[in-house]
């Protein structure tokens, strides 16, 4: 049975109140879709770029851009890699209804290694692996394991994922944020399939983090955490190898509070810089503060509010409409309207 071991210490609680609210912050923007689609296109293609580069992949930002906006048909295993993985999290949202699974996890790591190495596509390994570096001695090259996963077999391997996933299913007193990164560690220290590990958990991380309402990929990426120092990444991982995952989840939730801060910045400095006749006027604004209390809205609704008439009321939202803020439903005598 899996019982993970941290403090809920000062800096945890701090960060968990700061992500609510830059989250919060970040949501009450309201992008317009055009906006939102470019940023979402960005964040997939950082994501992908980086993640896959953490792992060596040699191509640079430029040659994946390349690679993903054109749509080319990759070319060799480190192109292929990078387009698994950019599809993957594209698709994220098909597995958001299903909870994780084992076969999820092998799902998922089937088409990120795809074309890329089918040998192992999917298979959780039933050998030994260590993970670590080469040091050079005397011009002789010498394995440094940083790392090496607590079980080896098949069937080992398996109980303790599902042991895993049946604790992060049933635990109702963890706040979500910390078991997404209990569950990053976790994962990264049994290690299930030979190659290609580090890349499916920062898919699943990704795919929990949808499951817990963060619309990671539309505000923000972790990634670019990661990227700052990927040898702090890989020591801070390893801190948790012993039992205590409080200083793991100090820079995990360091790294949430840090994306979300990028995002937020990017996000506001972009709006502020659009043309004007994309943003909402004054009118339209107190609209869309309606919204925040209504689900759907008609133009009747409109109309009462504030006193204009019906053809007043249809203009302002058909406004709301072309700068992509909300989306209308129905025909034209019982049609509404519901914030994108």
């Amino acid at each position: 049975m899996f019982i993970p071991k941290y403090q809920l210490t000062s800096s945890l609680l701090t960060n968990l109140t700061t992500i609510e609210r830059l989250y919060g912050q970040l949501e009450a923007l309201r992008i317009p879709q055009k906006l939102e689609l470019n940023l979402e296109r960005d964040n997939l293609v950082k994501s992908s770029y980086i993640s896959n580069s953490i792992e060596g992949n040699p191509l640079s930002l430029p040659e994946v851009t390349n690679l993903l906006l054109n749509e080319r048909v990759p070319a060799n295993k480190d192109e292929k890699e990078v387009k698994n993985y950019f599809d993957i999290l594209k698709s994220l949202g098909e597995y958001s209804d299903q909870p994780v699974s084992l076969h999820i996890i092998q799902a998922l790591h089937a088409r990120l290694m795809q074309g890329a190495d089918d040998d192992i596509a999917g298979k959780i390994r039933n050998s030994k692996v260590v993970i670590g570096g080469y040091n050079t001695n005397n011009g002789v090259p010498q394995l440094k394991v940083k790392h090496e996963p607590p079980f080896h077999s098949q069937q080992q391997i398996q109980t303790a994922l599902q042991e895993v996933i049946a604790w992060h299913d049933h635990d109702s007193t963890t706040p979500a944020i910390l078991k997404i990164g209990i569950f990053h560690h976790q994962y990264v220290y049994i290690h299930p399939f030979a190659d290609g590990n580090g890349r499916t958990c920062r898919l699943l991380i990704a795919l929990l983090l949808l499951k817990n309402n963060y619309q990671i990929n539309k505000y923000f990426v972790l990634d670019d955490y990661y990227d700052i120092d990927r040898s702090q990444y890989s020591d801070k991982l390893s801190t948790a190898d012993k039992g205590d995952k409080t200083e793991w989840l100090e820079y995990f939730s360091d790294g949430m509070k840090y994306s979300l801060q990028s995002a937020l910045g990017r996000v506001s400095t972009t709006i502020k810089s659009m043309n004007v006749e994309d943003r909402p006027t004054g009118k339209e604004q107190l609209v869309l503060d309606l919204f925040q209390i209504h689900q759907q809205i008609t133009s009747a609704d409109i109309a009462a509010r504030f006193k204009v008439s019906r053809q007043q009321a249809h203009k302002l939202l058909s406004g709301l409409v072309e700068k992509g803020f909300v989306k209308k439903k129905g025909d034209t005598k019982s049609s509404y309207y519901l914030l994108k």
